[in-house]
């Protein structure tokens, strides 16, 4: 028996599967086919840093990037590091967004009071550079000591933030064996072994970025170092707060990580059941040095679905 035309025909839905697999096909070689983002010119971003006096004494230094009419979103670095930090993933962030990088007290061009480093004392400045800036609420995302800094804010002034992205953070004072840090008599050359480990990556990064990194953190005087070191890390206490943490939150470890170890991921995976995980194997302290693109995305991804 013939087959009739109508039942040689496909199915609507076999036709619309087959359109929705063909432009999915077609997105894929897009995305595969774009190259990458140029890289930020480090010279430039290195020019671009503002001052801010703000009501408490200090001095903070900022970086302006992205689109000003943009979502506010600010990046607070790590211990010894400063607004450089972020440079290999700005360029993966959402173009429409208002960046906001950020030196903290006594690091980069911000400036090195004797006193003082608790976590409190510089989740303030941060408070007082959004108020400066006119910026009444922002998404928030910190490394390392950043991080705690940024979990403080979220939790002594929840008005002004909207998302929380915490990447190589921790619920517990510093576990990492610091005794070479206490017993430096000045801060490490750039160059030398002491700096070039702490600086180091278990998978490659750009060298220039290292080298920078590495400078900046040996014009540190020494005193700054162990200041933050004793009042921002080592005597900090952070699980009685953590309760107060409203705002959604991204937890983003890297699993080769030689500062922020297990213990550190699951307490505040513990304090934070509510919080989204990612962690990259096999990549370090600085998952963000080492794969940008990948962790730009699922920060984009994070702010932009959070509600």
């Amino acid at each position: 028996m013939p087959v009739s035309a109508r039942s040689a025909r496909p199915h609507g839905w076999i036709l619309a599967l087959l359109a929705a697999t063909l432009a999915l096909l077609l997105q894929q070689s897009a995305a595969a086919a774009a190259p990458p983002p140029a890289a930020v010119d480090l010279d430039k971003f290195e020019t671009l840093k503002k001052i801010v006096a703000l009501p408490d004494g200090v001095k903070l230094a900022y970086v302006s990037w992205g689109d000003p009419a943009g979502k506010p979103v600010v990046l607070i670095h790590g211990y010894t590091d400063n607004a450089l930090d972020w440079v290999p993933l700005l360029p993966y962030f959402t173009k429409t967004d208002r960046l906001i990088v950020v030196d903290i007290r006594g690091h980069g061009k911000s400036s090195k009071p004797e006193c003082c480093y608790t976590r409190f004392n510089l989740a303030y400045d941060i408070k007082l550079l959004l108020d400066a800036l006119h910026i009444p609420k922002a998404d928030i995302v910190g490394h390392s000591m950043g991080s705690i800094i940024a979990q403080t804010l979220a939790e002594f002034w929840p008005e002004q933030i909207n998302h929380l992205v915490l990447v190589s953070s921790t619920a517990l004072p510093l576990q990492y064996d610091a005794t070479w840090i206490r017993n430096l008599k000045s801060t490490p050359g750039a160059d030398s072994a002491q700096m070039v480990a702490w600086f180091s990556s278990p998978t490659p990064v750009n060298p220039d970025i290292l080298r920078r990194q590495r400078r900046d953190a040996s014009a540190i005087p020494l005193q700054i170092w162990l200041a933050v070191l004793d009042q921002g890390l080592q005597n900090v206490e952070l699980q009685s707060t953590l309760p107060r943490l409203k705002a959604p939150t991204l937890l983003i470890w890297g699993s080769e990580d030689f500062i922020m170890k297990a213990p550190d991921r699951e307490a505040l995976r513990a304090a934070l059941p509510d919080a989204k995980v990612k962690i990259f194997d096999g990549l370090g302290h600085n998952p963000f040095w080492e794969q940008p693109a990948a962790v730009g995305d699922l920060i984009n991804r994070f702010l932009d679905a959070t509600p």
